[in-house]
């Protein structure tokens, strides 16, 4: 690769982060959260359509929860945290993850090699672009989050590689205050 194709990938990349923005400027993260089917304890199934969903959630998270977009590689808030705590789905705050299941795997995106639980997610096969992948998505929503592969670490063997933007994350030591009301 000579320096001008560098270049050009550097600058694409720069302008792709500032698109793919985690926040909107008009709307925070806890105004999202205020959405009539955000909760992190209700285990009942979401059902919206995607109007409905437009109206509840930001253009970012709607582009990857719905229309099954990707973020940038290495452009997420999450794909190189080191933070304990949990990750939620950020349309519905259905648990996914705990920091204990992340690793590194260098692709760019966070990657985790288990869920919260077995009900967490469900799966279902993705031949777009050529490949044969299988898509993950939330088990309360089935807003779209990533694909699994299964060349991650042990004990599962398994690679989550879930996008940023569709991921919230309480840090333990927040959830520990919350519980005890501080």
């Amino acid at each position: 690769m000579n320096w001008w194709n560098l270049i050009i990938l550097s600058l694409s990349i720069l302008v792709s982060n500032r698109t793919y923005s985690q926040e909107p400027k008009n709307k925070s993260m806890e105004d999202q959260k205020k959405s009539d089917v955000y909760s992190r304890t209700d285990t009942s199934k979401v059902n919206l359509t995607n109007e409905e969903w437009k109206e509840r959630l930001s253009p970012d998270v709607y582009n990857i929860a719905r229309e099954k977009g990707t973020e940038w590689a290495f452009t997420g808030k999450y794909w190189n945290s080191k933070d304990d705590g949990t990750y939620y789905c950020a349309a519905c705050g259905n648990p996914l993850f705990v920091s204990d299941a992340k690793f590194e795997s260098s692709c760019g995106w966070p990657s985790f090699f288990e869920p919260v639980t077995k009900g967490s997610l469900i799966y279902a096969p993705d031949n777009t672009h050529g490949m044969h992948r299988t898509e993950v998505m939330c088990g309360r929503c089935k807003a779209h989050l990533g694909h699994v592969f299964d060349d991650g670490p042990p004990p599962t063997g398994l690679r989550y590689c879930i996008n940023s933007v569709i991921l919230d994350f309480e840090r333990a030591k927040e959830a520990e205050n919350n519980f005890n009301g501080k």
